[in-house]
């Protein structure tokens, strides 16, 4: 839906957790597609959202004060209302992460595979190599 894919990652997990810590008070049905409700950060925000058009939706915080960003505030009165959203976000996020652990630990072979090729003079040769690239970057891993 629009809220979700026009929200800032640092935004989308910064509402889920209000949504999790229950930091929606209460909300409204104001229309088919537009709520209204009370989010508790610093201080209470009112919110209001339109499922179609994330553009038409408000909030009160300093971030979105008429801007038509989505912010954290209205992220969580998203999930507040569609928590089945929120669910599938973490799944979704689960999953990244393991197919993401898949493609490291298959990278992970694959340089042991290259390594294990490489006679003695090329190994050393790699290893200067990377250590000089390490010490341009300032980096000090030995």
């Amino acid at each position: 839906m629009g809220i979700i894919s026009s929200a800032s990652r640092n935004s989308l997990w910064r509402g889920y957790d209000y949504f999790v810590g229950k930091r929606v008070l209460s909300f409204t049905k104001i229309s088919d597609f537009e709520y209204s409700g009370i989010v508790k950060g610093s201080q209470q925000y009112h919110v209001t959202i339109d499922v179609n058009h994330s553009r038409k939706s408000t909030c009160d915080c300093p971030l979105a004060k008429d801007k038509r960003i989505v912010c954290k505030h209205k992220v969580a009165l998203f999930f507040a209302i569609f928590p089945h959203e929120a669910e599938a976000l973490l799944k979704r996020a689960e999953e990244y992460e393991e197919e993401e652990e898949e493609r490291r630990e298959q990278h992970v072979e694959e340089i042991r595979q290259e390594v294990f090729k490489l006679s003695k003079a090329e190994l050393r040769e790699r290893l200067i190599n990377a250590l000089l690239a390490l010490e341009e970057n300032k980096t000090d891993y030995y």
